[in-house]
């Protein structure tokens, strides 16, 4: 049925399908490019000053980057942090309260490392706060991670075991600590002092995530292109049927006319 009207309904049909197809590219090619990763350069050792401010949230940018953080170290502050897992095994973290020197002074957690059983942990800190020497500064080297949410102990264990290094939780148990700044983070030694194995702290893995909302926007305009074209595949096809039945109506009524014209044999 090459009527003009109908061509030029495709044609119009087909430039808005087009134009729908268009529009989904370019919805596609936004939910790739929001889905490029921005590495960060977490592997490069970045002095802490400038990375974190104290009593202030730890911001996505400075989330596991490997830190150089010079303090003293607080004799007598150090708790034990249980459940720890290194490697899939868990055991216990030495966790010791340092007083940053370099940058804004203020308290930081450090996990010294990791030890399979707790008096081997409380055995390598006491050791390691014996080898320092009291109020001389020390640097370390390590990641600094966002604090962690306290988990309250169970009803039949120790009301004062840790399973998480939660800064709200230390500074209530770091002596004399009252309205003194303090990072919400901690920091994990690259190294571990002797009796101790290094924390397993893995880079953060760089994951790419697709904007869905930008793909359900290109499979609608890909669905209003699809629609364009039945729309006019419908209007074609009513006109067509449209016409048969006009057609076929006419011809019943010179069916009848003709009949009704024809004398009667008898």
């Amino acid at each position: 049925m090459l009527r003009p009207r109908w061509v030029a309904a495709l044609l119009l049909a087909l430039g808005i399908a087009a134009a729908f197809a268009l529009l989904g590219q370019w919805q596609l090619e936004r939910a790739v490019e929001s889905a490029v990763v921005v590495e960060r350069p977490t592997e490069e050792v970045r002095p802490f000053a400038g990375v974190a401010e104290p009593d202030r949230p730890t911001t996505q940018a400075a989330t596991a980057q490997l830190v150089e953080v010079t303090g003293t170290v607080v004799t007598g502050d150090t708790v034990i942090v249980e459940g720890r897992l290194n490697d899939g095994v868990a055991g216990y973290w030495p966790v010791v309260h340092l007083e940053v020197t370099d940058g804004t002074p203020a308290g930081l957690p450090v996990a010294l490392g990791w030890a399979a059983d707790e008096e081997t942990a409380r055995g390598a800190a006491d050791a390691f706060e014996r080898s320092i020497d009291a109020g001389e500064p020390i640097t370390i080297v390590g990641r600094f991670l966002p604090s962690e949410a306290p988990i309250a102990p169970d009803e039949d264990g120790d009301p004062f075991a840790m399973q998480t290094v939660a800064v709200a939780q230390l500074i209530n148990v770091w002596a004399d600590y009252d309205d003194r700044p303090v990072y919400f983070g901690y920091v994990t030694a690259a190294e571990a002092p002797a009796g101790l194995d290094a924390i397993l702290s893995p880079p953060p893995e760089q994951e790419q995530q697709l904007d869905w909302l930008n793909i359900f926007y290109a499979i609608e305009w890909a669905v209003f292109a699809g629609f364009a074209i039945y729309l006019w595949y419908r209007l074609v096809r009513d006109a067509v049927e449209r016409e048969r039945e006009e057609q076929e109506e006419a011809e019943a009524s010179a069916a009848l006319a003709a009949a009704a014209g024809t004398p009667d044999d008898h």
